[in-house]
């Protein structure tokens, strides 16, 4: 169930409106690393003047483990490890390997349709990251309190979204109609499982 919205006007002349969006758990508990994005239905939203990121592998994992990105964004892996990394997915939104390499990514990926990605190493099972790729350049992902703000959104009607990556099923959505003096207040639940540790072989007895 996700709560009501509450708008509230504020002082001064801004010029964009914001949303701060609470996330939470069936029990109460804040939902960390879960995007919360708006898409636009009556205002135009300019894409964000840079649409590159970087993805990098660090510790034999992937640093975000969780990851938004406006469509048409160029997305590099690079592996910060000593030891040789090969990233893939076989994501339906995007499928892609960059085969076993060290250092700098040997080539950087175009995210050109809105999805779920599930990046995966082809050499150490465990390593799971997460892109969601929006048709919107207003998001946000939530911090340890489960917060997400998203700042400097064009007046107009919207969709606002929740996603987490291991979300049993979508938080509904709720629509927002913004002014150039909204400040807008969400609350979504997600019905999540929590992220399981998962074993990994101490460095040295790794041979890549």
């Amino acid at each position: 169930m996700a709560a009501a919205l509450a708008g509230t006007a504020l002082a001064g002349t801004a010029r964009a409106a914001s949303v701060e969006a609470a996330v939470s758990d069936a029990a109460g508990k804040p939902v960390a690393d879960a995007v919360v994005y708006a898409l636009p239905l009556s205002a135009r939203s300019e894409p964000r003047s840079t649409r590159s990121a970087a993805i990098e592998q660090v510790e034999r994992e992937f640093v975000p483990y969780v990851s938004v990105v406006e469509t048409g964004t160029t997305v590099s892996f690079p592996n910060r490890d000593p030891i040789m990394h090969h990233v893939y997915s076989f994501s339906p939104a995007k499928s892609f390997e960059i085969k076993l390499y060290t250092g700098q990514s040997p080539r950087s990926i175009l995210f050109d349709k809105p999805g779920v990605i599930t990046l995966g190493c082809n050499i150490h099972d465990w390593m799971i990251g997460y892109i969601l790729v929006v048709a919107t350049p207003h998001f946000a992902k939530t911090d340890a309190r489960g917060i997400a703000r998203i700042r400097d959104i064009p007046a107009g009607v919207y969709e606002l979204h929740a996603w987490h990556p291991r979300e049993r099923a979508s938080a509904p959505m709720q629509p927002v109609t913004l002014d150039n003096a909204s400040s807008v207040r969400a609350a979504f639940v997600v019905d999540s499982v929590p992220r399981k540790p998962h074993f990994k072989p101490p460095p040295d007895r790794m041979k890549y």
